[in-house]
Formats: structure tokens, sequence, C-alpha cells
């Protein structure tokens, strides 16, 4: 018989899978903002609560996978909290490539989307835009004036909630699960850049409603990083339906 292989697979699931880190380099420029406290706090479903401060974080760049994958890659999260934990909760995470949506959707529960992320250097000057629709929603541009020393590894947590649209349409399959996404950043170039960071309206990812009122800080950097996740809780649905439009287009398309 010829080999089919839509077929099962003879290899035994390797127990390792789940629990192993995801590892990548990556070229990028991280931006953090200030922006007013209420509008965090109207973003976060419970039990997360705004955090010490009202920054917003966003990061524009290109990846490259331990596979030999590359893609472009976004992240936008605001400062928050879980209990006595200090982390950031993702908004949004558009990336390049099928593969990385679905992967970090279905896996950690990171709200992925599909996007054209890039980012240009020349010389000094540098530029990352985020578009999705034909509309450059998040663009980071300015110009390198300091190479800083390599700071120690970063530490982050990041909060997400992992869910599946149940397939009657009416709320989830099950109540959501909050993971903790712990990720370690070993930063080989740091760079301070004198820039803005750039908003546009799109109605599908509008990051324009979350405005700068002031940038902390802007950075070109490259680095190495690897995530591991863990499911820490259940939460009622009814917390996370509010909520699922910041995941799915079709649940933007309805307010």
């Amino acid at each position: 018989m010829t080999n089919v292989r839509y077929a099962a697979r003879r290899e035994e699931p390797s127990s390792e899978v789940s629990s192993a880190p995801v590892r990548a380099t990556a070229k990028a420029l991280w931006a953090d903002y200030e922006t007013d406290p209420e509008i965090i706090a109207s973003v976060l479903p419970r039990p997360i609560v705004p955090g010490l401060e009202p920054i917003v974080h966003l990061a524009i760049g290109q990846v490259e996978m331990e596979s030999g994958a590359g893609f472009g890659i976004g992240n936008i999260t605001v400062r928050a909290a879980h209990g006595d934990l200090q982390g950031e909760y993702g908004l949004a995470m558009p990336m390049g490539s099928e593969a990385a949506v679905i992967g970090g959707r279905e896996t950690w529960g990171e709200p992925k989307k599909i996007a054209d992320c890039r980012i240009d250097r020349n010389g000094d000057d540098v530029v990352a835009t985020i578009t999705r629709g034909g509309i450059s929603y998040a663009e980071l541009r300015g110009r390198v004036v300091e190479t800083l020393p390599v700071p120690p590894p970063r530490k982050t947590l990041d909060f997400y909630f992992k869910f599946m649209i149940s397939p009657d349409g009416k709320g989830f399959d099950q109540d959501p699960v909050l993971v903790h996404c712990r990720r370690t950043y070993r930063i080989s170039r740091w760079e301070r850049v004198e820039g803005d960071v750039i908003l546009r309206e799109s109605p599908l990812d509008p990051i324009v409603d979350i405005p700068v009122r002031r940038l902390v800080q802007l950075h070109y950097v490259e680095f190495e990083s690897e995530q591991v996740g863990e499911i820490v809780d259940r939460v009622p649905g009814e917390w996370i339906a509010p909520f699922a439009h910041q995941r799915y287009d079709h649940f933007s398309w309805q307010r």
C-alpha cells in the first residue's frame, strides 16, 4: 500500500512535547508607553486586574524559531496582576505565519491573529509596522542614538485565557483556563532609540483606543528567548465571553 500521510502515525507521542521550552532568536523594536489607567482596567477580564503602572508594551520584529522557521511578530500587552503576581496581560499578538498563530493560540491561549509584521533597519534608522486588512495600525520608528550595556536576562510573566468556541455558537466548549506564560529573554544587543509610537484606526485591531500619553522607552533589541506555560486556574465562561473579540475577528464585527 502506498504511504498515506493522513493515516495514523506509528511514532508514540512524546511526553516531553508540552513541557519543553520553545526557543527563538529575534530582532525587534520594543516600546513602553503610559496610557490612561481606566482604559487598561477596561480591557482586563476577571480575575486579572491592573498592575502597578498604566504601561503598554508594544513589540514588533522578526523571529527565527529553533526549527528554522522565520516570520514577523508583534506583541501588545498591558501591565496587569493576578493575585500577588505582577505581569502582563496579552492583548494582541499579530503573527506572520499560520503555524505561529495556531500553535500559540491553541497551546498557550495567546491572542494571535495573522498579520504582516516587519522591521527594517537602514544604518541607525529603524521602522517596524503591523499591518492587517491593508491598515498599518501600529508603527514604531526612530533612530538609534546610543548603544547600551547588555542587560541581564529579562524574565516576564504573561497572562492568557485559553478557550474554544462551542460548535453550537453559544459560549465555549467548557470554562476557559487561565495560563501563566513565563519567558526569558537573553539580550545580545540593546540600543536606545529616539522616535515615535504611531497608532492608526482599525476596526478589527483598535489599539488606537489605548492612546500614548507618554513614551517611556524605545529600544532596538536582538535576543534569544524561551517560554514555558502552565494552567493555573479555570474561570467562568461569562467572565471571558465579553472579551472574545480580542482574539476572533468575527466577534469584533458583532460589536
